[in-house]
């Protein structure tokens, strides 16, 4: 009994330290730490440089927020960005720091409305629990960047995103996150749509890419995906992107 115990106590420690180093067990994505990214992110000898200065607020009991080393990566994104396209306002924080960090950026940001939440255009086979996690994160009529300076360069689109026509930005969007719905219908539809709207030389980027059992609508859709796209896993997130040539 106490072989076995140790066994498992073992089997925890190292699967917990496999999860903190940023790679969910199974995962057959490339993983690699977030200075392989892109140059912007180039570790000089007292760490990250000053270009990637951005604003901040903690990621403390946000509803449907992302972590703050995610929260770092995409502002720093939007940064070099003009347009960007986000699916999945919840509070608006992302939306936000996103403005607030690049002050030349155009945000365009996607959910449902707190009405429109039993609306949803669900397949049979979606996970029940994404799709609660998504009506509690739609719960929002009002977002951390309303009434700010920033809201001017938020152009705020409240529907199903299955329905929403994305041909007006095709091809325009130099960082999309999506992090709406993540059920494996929705997270198919969002990304056929993001991949028609990201320019050339533009980034997307996906969360929750967590394991096939915590949300297992992104995990099947994501490997299925990088058999085509080439796509990267950042270290110590659960941030998926890729780079359009």
């Amino acid at each position: 009994m106490v072989a076995i115990g140790f066994a498992s106590a073992w089997y925890r420690t190292r699967f917990k330290l496999r999860r903190y180093k940023g790679k969910p067990y199974g995962s057959k994505i490339r993983s690699i730490p977030i200075w392989e990214l892109d140059p912007l992110f180039e570790i000089t000898p007292t760490g990250p440089s000053r270009r990637t200065e951005v604003a901040h607020i903690a990621a403390v009991r946000v509803v449907g927020g992302v972590s703050d080393l995610e929260s770092w990566i995409l502002c720093c994104l939007a940064k070099q960005s003009r347009n960007v396209f986000e699916f999945g306002t919840a509070t608006g924080k992302t939306t936000y720091l996103m403005a607030r960090s690049s002050p030349e950026a155009r945000i365009v940001t996607l959910t449902l409305a707190p009405d429109q939440t039993g609306h949803a255009n669900h397949d049979k086979r979606d996970d029940a629990t994404a799709i609660e996690a998504a009506r509690s994160e739609s719960s929002f009529d009002t977002f951390v960047y309303s009434g700010t300076d920033v809201e001017p360069r938020i152009e705020q689109h409240f529907g199903d995103s299955k329905i929403f026509d994305e041909t007006p930005y095709a091809g325009t969007m130099d960082l999309i996150f999506v992090d709406g719905d993540h059920t494996e219908s929705y997270i198919r539809s969002d990304t056929e749509k993001a991949l028609r709207m990201l320019a050339p030389g533009g980034w997307l980027l996906w969360h929750d890419f967590r394991g096939a059992r915590e949300v297992p609508g992104v995990w099947r859709y994501l490997h299925d995906l990088s058999r085509s796209l080439d796509l990267v896993q950042i270290q110590g997130t659960a941030l998926v992107a890729y780079h359009k040539p």
